[in-house]
């Protein structure tokens, strides 16, 4: 014969009604929050910090060019393969590219974020390799050659104008 004490409910909540949120995890230590606060920069993504690069390089090269106001810059992971790139298959990977404009819709520079972090090793490698993808692309679009759009093009150096 059972106890009638022994019928003590497990929870205070009965089954039909959600359960009140926890203060604690299992061990009363609390429950865990994030590694850093958002404002740090251990908490800004990869892509986060890449997008950050282009818009460094946008933003020096449109004090010169205002016309790339009209211009859009998109980050990328990788390119997309289509019949007429396979040139670049192999060992070539395009580390950016451009849309023409056409129809009203403008110009966009495209940087590809994955080739171009498999290439360098450091940010500041990177944010040079960055501006050097979107000098190159920039020039496509203004018909131009590269040392026009910044004479420092092709420098490791990320001297501010």
């Amino acid at each position: 014969m059972e106890r009638p004490d022994s019928q003590v409910p497990l929870s205070p909540v009965s089954p039909g009604e959600p359960r009140p949120p926890r203060r604690r995890d299992r061990h009363g230590r609390g429950m865990r929050g994030p590694v850093a606060p958002p404002q740090v920069p251990l908490a800004a993504s990869r892509a986060e910090v890449f997008a950050d690069l282009v818009q460094d390089s946008v933003e020096r090269l449109e004090r010169r060019w205002p016309q790339l106001a009209d211009v859009d810059f998109l980050v990328l992971e990788v390119p997309r393969l289509t019949a007429e790139d396979e040139a670049w298959g192999g060992d070539s990977v395009p580390l950016g590219g451009t849309i023409p404009a056409r129809d009203g819709t403008p110009a966009r520079v495209v940087v590809y974020r994955r080739p171009v972090e498999i290439r360098t090793k450091g940010r500041d490698e990177r944010a040079a390799l960055v501006h050097d993808v979107v000098v190159e692309q920039v020039a496509e679009v203004l018909g131009i050659t590269p040392e026009t759009v910044d004479p420092r093009y092709g420098d490791f150096g990320d001297g501010e104008d």
